[in-house]
């Protein structure tokens, strides 16, 4: 290009993703992983078993912190998770910090933990994201292509007012069966 020799390389990160030449993206999985461990084990420095920080604040910083980096265009690379390799490192990624969270052993297992602390396993929170991706989405696309008359919109205080309606209407109902079967009785 330009009379200049373009360089061949084995990986590319482009946009936050390191694409590799077969497209397996294990060293996505390997650069995100040690990224979150090295974030976890300065995290480890103020959160010890007896004193540190409190569970919660370990939990929002997994939520707000260290999930959305292991999120991130999941899309993109999730059929590296079918690999065993890439799922076991991205299980002791969560396994530390679950440890952290529920101020547990090292030897607890991942699956005790992730018990404890109440967190969806990793592989499966991926999977349920990359779903809720693709869900909202295809629901956008349908909002976006469809159009509504503003003859067909519902104002607000109708539709309150017909729930109420709806629901004096059934306990009416009700009572109404109620009174004919003690007269009855």
């Amino acid at each position: 290009m330009n009379n200049k020799f373009l360089e061949q390389v084995l990986k590319i990160k482009y946009l936050g993703i390191i694409t590799d030449s077969k497209l397996n993206f294990r060293e996505h999985v390997m650069h995100i992983s040690s990224k979150c461990t090295k974030l976890i084990h300065t995290l480890s420095k103020s959160a010890k078993q007896h004193w540190g920080l409190s569970h919660a604040a370990l939990y929002t910083i997994y939520k707000g912190a260290i999930l959305p980096l292991l999120l991130y265009s999941a899309l993109i690379w999730i059929k590296a998770l079918e690999k065993e390799c890439n799922k076991t490192v991205y299980n002791r990624v969560q396994c530390l910090i679950n440890i952290k969270i529920a101020k547990a052993f090292r030897t607890t297992s991942s699956e005790a933990l992730c018990t404890l602390t109440g967190l969806t396993p990793i592989v499966i929170k991926v999977e349920e994201a990359v779903k809720l991706y693709i869900i909202m989405r295809k629901s956008q696309a349908h909002e976006i292509d469809h159009e509504v008359q503003p003859k067909e919109w519902l104002h607000l205080a109708y539709s309150e007012s017909q729930n109420k309606m709806n629901t004096l209407y059934k306990y009416l109902q009700t009572a109404a069966r109620a009174s004919m079967g003690s007269e009855l009785d």
